[in-house]
């Protein structure tokens, strides 16, 4: 392990089976297809305030990056101060961070990969950057797109993906994980060229 400890990769979501489809939560869809690769399951941290999966990417016998997957179970506008816990304890630094979120401004079916930025109105990026004093985290950005019509934003946020959506949606996840295995393997630099459209 190096200095900076584990990966952290944190799903944003909300906890609770009544928020589970909601595109507000795909960060924590993103980290479920990533414990299935892992072969782990979720476990409550000793915290109680977030559930965890700990591993290594890469293949049995030359183990990658030590990663710990983690949903915390305080809603969005809350989730900061368990994530700093979560750092805290396994030693990550901020530099080793990676939220995998919604994002508005970004169509459906898209994602962008990038480190740092404000957090464009989302509750769950500011409760981090206030929780760290910072904003400079890794963050996976899976495109949710703007609501149609007049809809107002916080209800589309906290809606199910549409049908249509639906069908789309294992991919935009499975492309997600794989953005987040780049990162952590080859760098933002590489992860950006190959997964920013």
């Amino acid at each position: 392990m190096d200095d900076a400890g584990a990966w952290l990769v944190v799903g944003l979501g909300n906890p609770g089976p009544g928020y589970a489809g909601h595109r507000h939560n795909v960060g924590y869809l993103v980290t479920d297809e990533l414990a299935r690769r892992l072969g782990s399951r979720w476990r409550a941290h000793k915290s109680g305030r977030a559930d965890v999966v700990e591993g290594r990417l890469g293949t049995p016998g030359s183990p990658g990056p030590r990663i710990v997957l983690a949903r915390p179970r305080s809603y969005m506008n809350e989730l900061g101060g368990p994530v700093k816990a979560l750092a805290g304890f396994y030693k990550t630094d901020l530099d080793h961070v990676v939220a995998v979120h919604d994002e508005l401004d970004i169509d459906f079916g898209t994602l962008r990969v990038k480190r740092g930025g404000g957090d464009n109105g989302h509750n769950g990026l500011r409760s981090m950057r206030s929780s760290f004093g910072s904003g400079e985290f890794y963050r996976v950005r899976a495109g949710i797109g703007r609501p149609p019509g007049r809809q107002d934003v916080a209800d589309f946020v906290l809606s199910d993906y549409a049908k249509r959506e639906r069908d789309e949606l294992a991919l935009q996840v499975d492309t997600a994980a794989d953005a987040v295995e780049c990162l952590l393997t080859d760098g933002l630099e590489r992860t950006q060229q190959r997964f920013n459209s």
